[in-house]
């Protein structure tokens, strides 16, 4: 019997230490932010800004009561579980599906965790050009976001570059 390949979970040590490094950024935006008060960090473009997001992208259903908080949580573990079976099924060497992958899964549970402590999602990042505002995020929204484009990006190889996981 011929040895299991070696699939694609090693990538889930990416995502372990990009969930460390949003929870870590959330702690120090949490103890050194006075919420909602800004933060020039580069003047005409970029804030430090504390707020607290109840929904999900562009507090999507924020204002929806509270039953969001459980039905984002439990999406975000479904999305995650399904990737992680994904990645089981992918072979190591597959980057271009086990990249995006990871850092979907990663953005996916960083949120879940401030879901599930706080009841909301901490964002900081706030970005702006004059008086318009970019939706403040943090850096699990970045990883699902780069997660999601590199999914796209890499969806337009062609099929023999795709089965040559190279």
């Amino acid at each position: 019997m011929a040895a299991p390949r070696p699939n694609a979970l090693a990538w889930l040590g990416l995502s372990a230490v990009l969930v460390v490094v949003d929870q870590w950024s959330k702690w120090l935006a949490m103890a050194k932010l006075e919420y909602g008060k800004p933060v020039p960090f580069i003047e005409g473009f970029w804030n430090w800004t504390l707020v607290h997001n109840y929904g999900a992208a562009f507090s999507f259903l924020s204002n929806a009561g509270g039953w969001q908080r459980w039905f984002f949580t439990v999406l975000a573990f479904g999305i995650s579980a399904g990737l992680v079976v994904w990645l089981a099924r992918t072979p190591r060497s597959d980057w271009r599906t086990a990249l995006p992958f990871a850092l979907v899964i990663a953005g996916a549970i960083g949120n879940v965790i401030d879901r599930i402590r706080f009841g909301y999602v901490v964002d900081f990042v706030d970005w702006y050009a004059g008086t318009w505002h970019w939706p403040a995020f943090n850096v699990a929204d970045s990883a699902i976001v780069v997660g999601a484009v590199l999914m796209v990006l890499f969806s337009f190889r062609s099929p023999a570059a795709a089965g040559k996981g190279g």
